[in-house]
């Protein structure tokens, strides 16, 4: 997808410069401002066509073209939940809600979510 939108931001025959939507895609706002700021110029559509050329050969070679940076947010936010969650059994363990048992239990349950 990120490659299709750097080639319609390459070929684009509108007058509205688009190029730079592709970065907005990828989770770059700022480069796609500066591309959108400079879209008058040709420089971000020159800038297009090559990352659209980059993106397809990172693709075919196996490389994610981004995917990373949204499994490494999702890998982060789950890390963080689970992290939550130990602290707030932890308190109910603390104050006798539960039982070292049922604590246990519910640690190896959030812990095998983690791995």
């Amino acid at each position: 997808m990120a490659a299709a939108l750097a080639f319609a931001g390459a070929l684009s025959p509108l007058p509205v410069p688009i190029s730079g939507l592709h970065k907005f895609y990828l989770r770059q706002p700022v480069w796609g401002s500066i591309y959108l700021l400079l879209g008058w110029t040709g420089i971000p559509r020159i800038a297009c066509a090559v990352e659209g050329v980059w993106l397809l050969v990172r693709s075919q070679h196996g490389s994610p073209t981004g995917d990373t940076v949204y499994e490494s947010v999702a890998v982060s936010e789950q890390t963080q939940a689970i992290a939550t969650a130990l602290r707030e059994l932890e308190k109910l363990r603390q104050e006798g809600l539960i039982s070292e048992q049922e604590f246990e239990q519910n640690r190896r349950t959030l812990l095998t979510k983690l791995s």
